[in-house]
C-alpha cells in the first residue's frame, strides 16, 4: 500500500490559479508607472516576465519567500499577444479593446517537476528576471497548494489573470 501511495503522489497534478489587480502592483511597478506617466521618464516594460512561487505571502514591497531547491525555477513567459489574452476570453490574440482592462495567460505556465518538496505555495510574483530582478506584481493564489516531490505544477490557460479596473 505504501508503494501505491508513493506512486500516486508522484503522479499528482497541481493546478494553480491567481487573479491579480492593480492593487497587486508592487511599489517598484507603481513608481515606474508614475515616473513614466507624470515625469516623462522612459518605461522599459519587461520583454519577458518570469512567474515565481512563494511559500510566504508576498507583499507590496515585493517581499515574500520564494521557493528554493528541488529543481525550482521561475517560468519565463514572453510578453506578447500570443501569450496573453487581450480580452477576458482565453485564446484571444488581439490587443485590449479598452473595455475589459483584463488579460490572462493563453498557454499553460508549467514549472519544472519538483525533485524535492517545495512546501505550501501561497502566492505568485511576476518578475523581470529569471533570478533576482524586480517583482512587478504580487498576489495570493486562489487556494494554497502543497507541492511534493514529483508533482506536475501548472497554471492552466486563463488561470493567471491580471485586471487593471472593472
Amino acid at each position: 500500500m505504501k508503494f501505491l501511495n508513493r506512486l500516486l503522489a508522484g503522479l499528482a497534478l497541481v493546478f494553480l490559479a491567481a487573479t491579480a489587480s492593480a492593487t497587486d502592483l508592487t511599489d517598484y511597478a507603481e513608481n515606474r508607472l508614475v515616473d513614466s506617466l507624470f515625469r516623462a521618464q522612459s518605461l522599459s516594460a519587461p520583454a519577458t516576465l518570469y512567474v515565481g512561487l512563494d511559500t510566504a505571502a508576498c507583499g507590496e514591497t515585493g517581499s515574500g519567500t520564494e521557493v528554493t531547491g528541488g529543481s525550482y525555477a521561475r517560468v519565463a513567459v514572453a510578453a506578447s499577444l500570443a501569450n496573453f489574452a487581450g480580452t477576458q476570453s482565453a485564446g484571444s490574440t488581439t490587443a485590449s479593446s479598452g473595455t475589459s482592462g483584463t488579460t490572462s495567460n493563453n498557454a499553460a505556465v508549467t514549472f519544472p517537476t519538483p525533485t524535492a518538496g517545495w512546501g505550501t505555495v501561497v502566492s505568485v510574483r511576476w518578475w523581470d528576471a529569471s533570478t533576482s530582478g524586480n517583482a512587478w506584481i504580487c498576489t495570493d493564489l486562489t487556494v494554497d497548494n502543497t507541492i511534493s516531490t514529483g508533482n506536475s505544477v501548472s497554471f492552466p490557460i486563463g488561470s493567471l489573470t491580471f485586471q487593471i479596473d472593472n
